[in-house]
């Protein structure tokens, strides 16, 4: 081989090398791109939504306070029973 033919060898080699190396950074940009939003998304997601034991806790909660509530109706109930049953009833007379 010539000096000439082995230059463009190396040129060759450094073009396809080039090529290369560019697409990659391209595409390593790209995927860069890609982290960064996922990781936005992420965080968006963890200071908005509810996580399941959050949920489920509070559930709990809400639950319990609804219970409270219709047991504090059941009592109401009772005592409204109890007055009605305890008033005098009047006596109707006959004429």
């Amino acid at each position: 081989m010539t000096g000439q033919e082995i230059m463009y060898a190396v040129g060759f080699f450094l073009g396809v090398f080039g090529a290369i190396f560019g697409v990659w950074k391209y595409v390593d940009g790209k995927i860069g791109v890609v982290r960064d939003d996922l990781a936005a998304h992420k965080l968006h997601i963890a200071e908005h939504y509810v996580s399941k034991q959050g949920l489920r806790e509070t559930t709990e909660q809400l639950m319990a306070a609804i219970g409270g509530v219709k047991d504090a109706v059941d009592n109401m109930t009772l005592r409204v029973d109890r007055i009605v049953e305890n008033q005098a009833k009047p006596r109707t007379t006959r004429n």
